[in-house]
């Protein structure tokens, strides 16, 4: 088989992992894979895990990394799909165990793709990503517990991150009221510009608040953090509120009390992008096709472009907590 193509590829590497740009010999399609030509990927933090040797993500090397794809079907074993047939896919095993998205082709099982919807473009579909896919899954989840989110005053942590970006713009769209939780006070303007209400640093004392309970401020909010500060975003919650939480580069433990739930009756809801059905996920990205589109003015704000070749050193960023944004990369 001909036709060799470029992959971003980590192996390990005397103790070390080193990720480069790599050619790779198409191996040959098993029963129920498609082989895709991929036109956009992005990158994740999960990618940068898998990067640095994680074994939660990733267990063994050498391996092509990305947890998103959209792209073309070159061929397929998989009666769902044909050649030339327009396709997504984020979340199951890709880019941790399987390999992932950021390379010129991807094979993987059919049952992991979706068709992307007409009106949703290649590039907008990549900004968007797994990042996208689970802030649309948190706001449906807040919408399906309250109704419309017009009007009411929603907390968003982790939002200069990828999940909380959107999440702050999606937010806005809908006419909620969004405060925006961030370490980084040199982005304020920047999240007010995505359409943020307010933004609000982490150390600032209403999110640092020790009582077991506290003024309640919010009629809900959308957690990319975890850690400490979910503890205390449930202690702020207004009656009857909702926390979605999604994330946990703050730590995977959280301390509460029952209070926020036992004297307002708040409710906490988890949310996983990952391993939920095909219809769920195709609902979320056919909302963002019409109801949900974002502008390209705020996606251009939030969107860093670059290449598969710009990729590996970008990554260590999101270990540092330094990115901002969206990395989309162009494959072709």
């Amino acid at each position: 088989m001909s036709n060799r193509y470029k992959a971003l590829q980590t192996r390990a590497c005397d103790g070390r992992f080193l990720t480069e740009l790599v050619d790779l010999e198409p191996s040959p399609l098993l029963a129920g894979q498609v082989r895709i030509a991929v036109t956009y990927s992005s990158l994740n933090y999960k990618d940068a895990m898998s990067a640095t040797g994680s074994k939660g993500i990733t267990k063994e090397y050498p391996h092509t990394l990305g947890i998103d794809a959209c792209g073309e079907v070159l061929e397929s074993n998989d009666p769902q799909w044909q050649a030339g047939d327009q396709v997504l896919v984020t979340g199951y095993d890709l880019g941790m165990n399987s390999d992932g998205g950021l390379a010129e082709q991807l094979v993987c099982p059919g049952d992991w793709l979706l068709a992307r919807p007409d009106n949703l473009a290649a590039q907008t579909a990549m900004f968007l990503g797994t990042a996208g896919l689970t802030a649309g899954l948190c706001v449906a989840k807040l919408e399906k517990m309250m109704g419309s989110l017009a009007g009411k005053s929603v907390l968003v942590s982790g939002s200069t991150g990828g999940v909380g970006s959107i999440a702050v713009a999606l937010l806005n769209k809908m006419g909620a009221n969004v405060t925006a939780v961030t370490g980084k006070k040199s982005r304020f303007e920047w999240l007010e510009s995505i359409g943020a209400t307010t933004a609000m640093a982490t150390a600032e004392k209403r999110v640092l608040d020790t009582k077991p309970i506290s003024k309640s401020l919010y009629d809900a909010a959308v957690d990319s953090v975890g850690g400490e500060l979910l503890g205390n975003i449930l202690k702020v919650i207004h009656p009857g509120g909702v926390v979605a939480c999604c994330g946990m580069a703050g730590g995977n433990r959280f301390e509460s009390s029952v209070f926020p739930f036992i004297l307002r009756g708040i409710n906490l809801l988890g949310v996983d992008s990952v391993d939920i059905d095909r219809e769920e996920k195709l609902k979320i990205w056919q909302r963002f096709s019409h109801e949900w589109a974002l502008s390209e003015e705020v996606i251009s704000r939030i969107t860093t472009d670059i290449s598969l070749s710009d990729a590996a050193p970008i990554l260590g960023n999101f270990l540092k907590s330094s990115v901002v944004g969206r990395y989309r990369v162009k494959i072709a």
